[in-house]
């Protein structure tokens, strides 16, 4: 697959990570960018932020924080991501710390050790003992672990405005910024198409 028009609409990090994955084919590639730029901020965040206030905690995560609970926790992203990610899909308890160490990195937010080591065997590098590489090295390639993972690519199969809803129902579990989505849909899919 020829991704050079791609090349000027993409930060350079991420036109040479996404040569690595020729393999996918135009429609695939117009999906995953669409979803990764959006969840990412135009590719400029690749870790979660976990910065937030007493109302925002009680409002995101109401199962973890009530009133009282959450001003002690306020604007701490790493007791925030210690307490919501405890117990869950291979983390230990809230001072294990695995909260934080493996908190949502990458264009889609890679989260919890077990994704962390699933991950780590489809890259074949260590990704659990250096989280960090997932924002650093691997944002992209995270994102592909996704979209394989839970098989986001079943719904990438055309270029209607119904296609991006299913791929973002997916991707985000909602319907949050889908006509941002559609839109860079359609711009990266008009460069490959």
């Amino acid at each position: 697959m020829n991704i050079e028009p791609l090349k000027p609409h993409l930060p350079e990090k991420v036109y040479a990570e996404l040569q690595q994955y020729s393999v996918l084919n135009p429609l695939r590639v117009a999906h995953l960018l669409a979803q990764c730029d959006h969840e990412s901020g135009g590719f400029q965040f690749v870790e979660e932020n976990l910065n937030y206030s007493a109302e925002a905690l009680v409002k995101t995560f109401r199962k973890y924080f009530d009133t009282l609970k959450a001003v002690e926790y306020e604007h701490n992203p790493e007791r925030i991501a210690n307490r919501v990610y405890a117990n869950r899909f291979g983390n230990g308890a809230e001072m294990s710390g695995d909260g934080w160490r493996y908190r949502g990195r990458g264009y889609i937010q890679l989260t919890f050790h077990d994704n962390y080591k699933e991950f780590s065997e489809f890259v074949g590098v260590n990704c659990v003992a250096q989280p960090w590489l997932v924002a650093e090295k691997y944002p992209l390639a995270s994102a592909i672990f996704y979209f394989d993972a839970r098989k986001v690519w079943q719904e990438c199969t055309g270029a209607e405005r119904a296609d991006v809803v299913n791929v973002t129902r997916r991707v985000n579990g909602g319907l949050i910024g889908l006509e941002n989505r559609i839109e860079r849909f359609n711009h990266y899919w008009s460069l490959l198409k």
